[in-house]
């Protein structure tokens, strides 16, 4: 099976932006998705095209067999389809080639179709945090532990089942775990940054950060540590666990579960636990809950401070959408005229860039208009206060400079420094900036290691410093200096 490049897979999502017969190749596409190995012909395809176009889900004609082969040739060209032949007993050539052709298809289109009809039904309000799941993360670390250490031991097949199964439900686990938590903060960035809210909803939103937010916080910061404890005994033991784990049944080119490679146990660990220059998913979820506490709060200052302007108008805007939501076709002219003063039927707009039927489309299916915030606020479009003036201050100007090319030179001298005493740096002492830049790059050396065992480096992007360090059972590395001494246990330092 040829592989698809990454510019070509993107071509998978082409039907779900056609501008044309877009509900065609839905319907298409979620005949073959429903059903394993489904194996269809244009005859069949076109049958079942019927129904949806009796039930008007497509549009009138679609369903005809040469409309439907145009359909299915495109889909193929777009990678969601692959063609296939089956020996078939026709009665007319037509009724061979429309039977003869069969479509499959693709693995990657499955997903892409999985994946668009998830989001049509993802409602529009919060999703749950699956906070339940991280006690069973911290149990299922806890049992991984045991079973490893009885699949080491006794080395039985069912042992190394057992330990399967625990990596396959902890991966699982966690993987809805992490989703929740970024739908849910992904919802809430969408909220609390609105320019506007109305006072139920700043009692929702502060019940929801007041209360519901700091439960789940509260519940990892409880469970992370005992989690990061199971992590830290499991890494140790990283590469006999994948030994047990076996390689792929299918080959070396297959898609396996979670679990299965260094990877994933690394990517598991970045989630609870802090590195040097990386903080953990457990740290950027803390750090969002105050910066969404700082917004609802300026929200609330805003909505009751009373020295603002006008109040805004966004709640009669909601009032008007939702009339002209439960109004007939005539009842919606009226309205229309009514709230706008435009007595017409047809769009009141400049000429589009492109030749279109807008007069024939409906309000409610048009393009969308982003209402500016001095219309929601004072209903209308005048510019309020002046542009201030940009100052032009040479004075500064150059005293900013002279700051850079002093501070660049200083460091310069410091990195000369280090290189000069490379050779003998254990007899060395440094001043205080070289032992600075030296603890700025051995960070993130350190930054590189997955553990005390492996090999750092780091090198200054602009001279070309590198400094490595490396692990070292029994010995000790010493860098002395003006401003005090470093004393790294079991490494060795080397500069170059």
């Amino acid at each position: 099976m040829p592989i698809v490049e990454p510019a070509g897979r993107l071509k998978l999502y082409a039907y779900l932006d056609a501008r044309e017969h877009q509900r065609t190749y839905l319907a298409i596409m979620r005949l073959f998705t429903s059903t394993l190995l489904a194996d269809l012909s244009a005859g069949e395809v076109a049958g079942a095209l019927a129904g949806a176009e009796r039930e008007g889900r497509v549009e009138p004609g679609e369903s005809r067999i040469e409309n439907v082969i145009n359909r299915l040739k495109q889909l193929v060209e777009w990678g969601n389809l692959v063609q296939g032949r089956r020996e078939v007993v026709a009665s007319s050539i037509a009724e061979f080639q429309h039977g003869s052709v069969r479509y499959q298809v693709s693995k990657l289109a499955v997903r892409v179709q999985r994946d668009a009809d998830e989001l049509l039904r993802v409602p529009e309000g919060a999703r749950e945090v699956s906070r339940e799941l991280l006690p069973a993360v911290e149990r299922g670390l806890g049992q991984l532990g045991r079973s490893l250490s009885e699949a080491l031991v006794s080395g039985a097949p069912r042992a190394r089942e057992v330990l399967a199964e625990q990596v396959t439900t902890l991966f699982l686990q966690h993987a809805e775990l992490a989703a929740t938590v970024r739908d849910f903060y992904a919802y809430l960035g969408q909220v609390v940054t609105r320019h506007h809210l109305d006072p139920e909803e700043i009692s929702g939103f502060r019940n929801l950060l007041v209360e519901y937010i700091q439960m789940v916080v509260e519940d990892v910061l409880r469970h992370t540590p005992a989690i990061a404890e199971a992590l830290a005994g499991l890494n140790a033991a990283r590469s006999e666990l994948l030994r047990l784990l076996g390689r792929a049944e299918l080959g070396e080119r297959v898609e396996r579960a979670r679990g299965r490679s260094a990877e994933d146990w690394q990517e598991l660990t970045d989630w609870f636990v802090d590195r040097p220059g990386r903080p953990s998913q457990v740290t950027a979820l803390r750090e969002a809950t105050a910066r969404a506490i700082g917004s609802l709060l300026a929200s609330v200052k805003r909505a009751t401070s009373g020295g603002g302007l006008l109040p805004g108008r966004r709640a009669e805007l909601l009032k008007l959408a939702a009339w002209f939501d439960a109004s007939t076709r005539e009842q919606a002219h009226e309205l229309y005229a009514a709230a706008f003063g435009l007595y017409s039927a047809r769009h009141v707009s400049p000429a589009p860039e492109h030749d279109s039927d807008n007069e024939r489309t409906p309000w409610r299916d048009g393009p969308v208009h982003e209402v500016q915030v001095s219309v929601r606020s004072r209903g209308d479009r005048g510019a309020r206060g002046r542009t201030s003036r940009i100052l032009d201050d040479p004075m500064t100007e150059q005293s900013l400079l002279a700051e850079a090319r002093e501070a660049d030179e200083r460091r310069a001298a410091s990195v000369a420094e280090l290189a000069a005493a490379a050779p003998r740096l254990a007899e060395t002492t440094l001043s205080g900036e070289a032992l600075g830049v030296l603890c700025e790059l051995l960070t993130l050396a350190m930054a590189q290691r997955d553990s005390a065992q492996d090999s750092g480096s780091a090198s200054d992007p602009v001279r070309g410093l590198r400094v490595t360090v490396e692990h070292a059972r029994g010995r000790t590395a010493t860098i002395r200096s003006h401003a005090g001494t470093l004393t790294l246990h079991d490494s060795t330092l080397v500069l170059d």
